[in-house]
């Protein structure tokens, strides 16, 4: 079984991957994180976000298994991985390592923003998280700060709705719902609401 949850940032879709794949004893992939670490090994070395050919060999060094999401998470990581993530040939390169991920027995959850409709587009079910930019907001800044680090939330919304509009503008793999994913809203749900209603869905789908 493969679930696909795609959104754009802090729609509510890595926890609800993760609650999700705790539930169905699948594995989990947050594929942003992929284009984080790449980034973040491109920040570290101080080599341009803009080098395909770098990117490309930064990827194909990636270990799933070693994404630290706590470091990761790191706003200036997520805004250059935004950026890199509108390179082709990094693209095909990271949506090539998810397949084999997904593809592996007993299934997963993966999240992120083209997985219903590229990285595995017969998924099992797909669901396209959303939330307004105002919410999403105050939860990235909410998040921030708990961890210690310094969070505006007027800057927060305008990095938001400019990475929004960048992912949605993209020519490949654009930020969208896939024709037959299951829309959650959860502007006005807690994590157990929306998780709750997520099992509702996969377990609506595997019924049919």
């Amino acid at each position: 079984m493969i679930i696909a949850i795609d959104g754009p940032a802090a729609s509510g879709k890595g926890t609800l991957a993760r609650r999700l794949a705790a539930h169905f004893g699948l594995r989990h992939l947050d594929t942003g994180l992929t284009y984080r670490a790449v980034a973040a090994a491109l920040l570290a070395r101080g080599l341009p976000l803009g080098d395909e050919a770098v990117a490309i060999a930064t990827a194909r060094n990636l270990d799933l298994t070693r994404l630290d999401r706590d470091v990761l998470s790191a706003h200036e990581i997520g805004e250059a991985a935004s950026r890199i993530a509108v390179l082709p040939g990094l693209r095909r390169e990271l949506v090539a390592l998810q397949k084999r991920f997904a593809e592996q027995p007993p299934g997963a959850v993966l999240d992120g923003r083209d997985i219903g409709t590229v990285v595995c587009p017969d998924a099992t079910v797909k669901l396209f998280c959303t939330a307004s930019p105002e919410v999403r907001a105050r939860r990235r800044t909410a998040e921030l700060q708990s961890k210690g680090g310094e969070a505006a939330y007027d800057k927060v919304l305008d990095d938001l709705r400019r990475r929004d509009a960048r992912d949605a503008g993209r020519d490949v793999a654009p930020l969208k719902p896939a024709d037959d994913a299951h829309l959650l809203d959860t502007s006005e749900m807690d994590i157990e609401t929306a998780f709750k209603a997520a099992v509702d869905i996969v377990d609506g789908v595997r019924a049919d």
